[in-house]
């Protein structure tokens, strides 16, 4: 076979395929792109954020040593419930001690020299008073009053010094016995012990502004309870102060508990956080702490317990809606733009008419997990193109649809499970 006729056979062949290829394309628009058909319907829309977090008590107390030495008398244990003013534990106070024995023993010899010098003092002032008499009445020289003069006025500043000194070793006296104070360490609150960091023998140390102080204990009222939640900053904004929270709890299966949102963070959470440490992870992700209050919460329930949180941030009753996969964005179809020149876009849905698509501009609301609340827009009970997504991506304005078998659904179904 000759060159020039192979390719005139090649150029033949590519036509026939072309013409096949348009032929089977033109079948396939005029028979109708597989859609699944849903309609428009009245009914409620709930919007929720979810999120996970760690239980923990609303009021707890972290111990610290605030003095040095070694813990002479642990009496009690992790899990023990205790009350507020009860003892927990004792530190060394025998250095303690002897300082406070010194400041006392200064501060007696501080007063007995304050009361010599108020007795020189007042021994100064009866002199001065009879030098002026005797300066006054010609018998003693202005000498002899000038220095009486002089004599009180030293006194009197000796009184103020020895004054000084009594107030100053009272200070001391102070800090000391407050040291020693610091040795016993006693409940703040009622609570349980729900950690318990050191053992009898153990040193403490003191924080300084670069290394902790000992940690020695946390102490929990676990008669309010609440969830500490991470909440993603592109949902922080739906959530506020006083809304309805469901939550789930690991360590109770099946179970379902109320709560109220009692705060939502203002700043991201940090990755030390220790109420998230062990949720926070070196992502770039932002997130802020959201608290729940847990109504009624269980027995026996702990810090630290795994929880899943759906915070209701809004419902709408009896309203119109439509799937949330139906809703469609695309580019102004007018080529009108916006002051930044990008494109327009506009919001929408494909309604059915007449086995073809039409898309008919919306206005959606408040936004569940599968409905959309639709402000303005098809009425309810009009059809509306529901997906697949590959579909609702490809079609356009005018196409020709049908709806799905249910074999064909299954397949669009396990093609999107597995694209996901």
């Amino acid at each position: 076979m000759s060159k020039k006729l192979r390719i005139s056979l090649l150029v033949v062949l590519g036509l026939a395929g072309i013409a096949a290829g348009a032929k089977s394309y033109i079948a396939g628009k005029n028979k109708g792109i597989p859609v699944v058909v849903g309609t428009v319907k009245t009914g409620d829309v709930v919007s929720k954020v979810t999120a996970n977090g760690k239980i923990q008590a609303e009021n707890r107390v972290e111990l610290s040593a605030l003095v040095m030495g070694q813990i002479t008398n642990l009496v009690v244990k992790e899990g023990d419930r205790v009350k507020r003013g009860d003892f927990l534990l004792q530190i060394d106070r025998g250095r303690a001690a002897a300082d406070e024995a010194g400041s006392a023993a200064a501060l007696r010899a501080s007063e007995k020299d304050r009361d010599s010098a108020r007795t020189t003092m007042e021994q100064a002032e009866r002199d001065f008073v009879r030098s002026r008499s005797n300066f006054e009445a010609k018998i003693s020289s202005e000498a002899e009053f000038q220095k009486a003069r002089t004599v009180l006025e030293g006194a009197r500043d000796a009184f103020a010094a020895a004054q000084h000194r009594v107030d100053q070793t009272k200070a001391s006296l102070a800090a000391s016995r407050d040291t020693l104070q610091k040795t016993t360490i006693v409940a703040p609150i009622d609570g349980i012990i729900t950690t318990l960091r050191v053992k009898a023998g153990e040193v403490t140390v003191i924080g300084t502004m670069n290394n902790p102080g000992t940690q020695l204990m946390t102490i929990s009222d676990m008669s309010t309870v609440q969830a500490v939640l991470m909440v993603d900053e592109t949902d922080t904004t739906a959530v506020q102060v006083g809304q309805k929270a469901l939550l789930t709890i690991d360590a109770y299966p099946g179970q379902t508990f109320e709560g109220r949102v009692t705060e939502v963070g203002n700043s991201p959470i940090l990755r030390d956080d220790p109420d998230l440490s062990t949720l926070t992870t070196t992502s770039d992700a932002i997130n802020f702490k959201v608290k729940v209050n847990l109504l009624s919460p269980p027995a026996r329930i702990r810090p630290g317990f795994s929880v899943t949180a759906d915070i209701i941030t809004g419902t709408r009753k009896n309203v119109s809606t439509v799937p949330l996969a139906s809703v469609v964005i695309r580019d102004s179809p007018k080529g009108e733009r916006t002051e930044a020149g990008t494109l327009k876009t506009e919001e929408g849905v494909y309604a059915l008419k007449s086995g073809k698509a039409s898309f008919v501009p919306v206005k959606t609301g408040l936004s569940g997990e599968l409905l959309i609340e639709l402000l303005e827009g098809p009425q309810a009970g009009s059809e509306i193109v529901a997906g697949p997504f590959k579909a609702l991506r490809q079609i356009k304005d005018g196409d020709a649809v049908k709806a799905m078998t249910d074999k064909e659904k299954k397949a669009a179904e396990k093609e999107g499970a597995e694209g996901s």
